[in-house]
């Protein structure tokens, strides 16, 4: 996932500043799926004008100003979001972690499943907290279902992290 695309999708729901992009990313859409500060939106929403991807809808105070969506722009979301995703190069520490989970003497190696499956734990009812603070009657789609499909999706694989850590543990539990 690129930061330009991001931002299309957001301007996609609807327009916004550069602050306001940038606070979406400080919250849930930071912490959960990509990060982003004002020194990278700011500069970002430049290139999308440059562009013809997105526009300048309406300059205000101190030089705020709100930014929209093109046709353009939104053909280019749209060819990314349906195009095969490609893994490029992937740096996951949680994952080599586990690879190398062999390496620990067997006790260490509990203690990191142990763990995983309580960071999944703590993760999981926290999140399903906020879905409890945002509940499924407001469309999937669109901007009052932001977050809902993505939320799910955070949902089942804290559930498939915390089960399979488990699982792991028993069967190391199991050998010795």
């Amino acid at each position: 996932m690129s930061l330009p695309h991001a931002l299309l999708g957001l301007l996609a729901l609807r327009p916004a500043t550069g602050y306001e992009l940038a606070r979406m990313f400080d919250g849930d859409l930071g912490r959960y799926a990509w990060q982003a500060g004002h020194t990278s939106v700011y500069p970002e929403l430049g290139k999308l004008a440059a562009q013809g991807l997105a526009e300048v809808t309406e300059e205000g105070a101190r030089g705020a100003k709100t930014y929209a969506l093109t046709e353009d722009g939104r053909a280019e979301l749209r060819r990314w979001m349906l195009e095969p995703q490609r893994q490029g190069k992937v740096r996951n520490e949680g994952v080599l972690r586990l690879f190398l989970i062999a390496a620990l003497p067997r006790e260490d190696a509990l203690a990191v499943l142990d763990r995983t499956a309580e960071e999944a734990e703590r993760d999981l009812a926290e999140l399903r907290q906020v879905r409890a603070e945002h509940p499924d009657d407001a469309s999937m789609l669109g901007e009052q279902g932001i977050g809902q499909l993505a939320a799910e999706f955070g949902v089942r694989q804290y559930e498939t992290v915390r089960d399979w850590a488990r699982w792991a543990a028993e069967r190391l539990r199991a050998e010795g």
